[in-house]
């Protein structure tokens, strides 16, 4: 059995399953009512995400390393 989700934008049940072309939308036009609502910054994220405790040189450091040996194409050439 399907999960069933609500439509964001008008509250009808919708299937989430491979079929349910636009969910978790119900239709292409609640998909487009969202996306208008984006744009017109009617939706937006209210606060930046922070962290409880500042990030040291240290920190900083050890996720620049972790970024690095992860993306080593933005390693220069030696």
């Amino acid at each position: 059995m399907a999960t069933t989700v609500k439509c964001p934008t008008c509250d009808k049940p919708v299937a989430w399953q491979a079929s349910s072309e636009y969910r978790p939308f119900c239709s292409e036009r609640c998909k487009l009512i969202d996306l208008g609502d984006w744009a017109e910054e009617n939706h937006k994220i209210s606060q930046p995400v922070q962290s409880a405790e500042p990030m040291s040189e240290e920190m900083i450091d050890a996720l620049e390393e972790q970024f690095l040996q992860h993306h080593k194409f933005f390693v220069e050439p030696e």
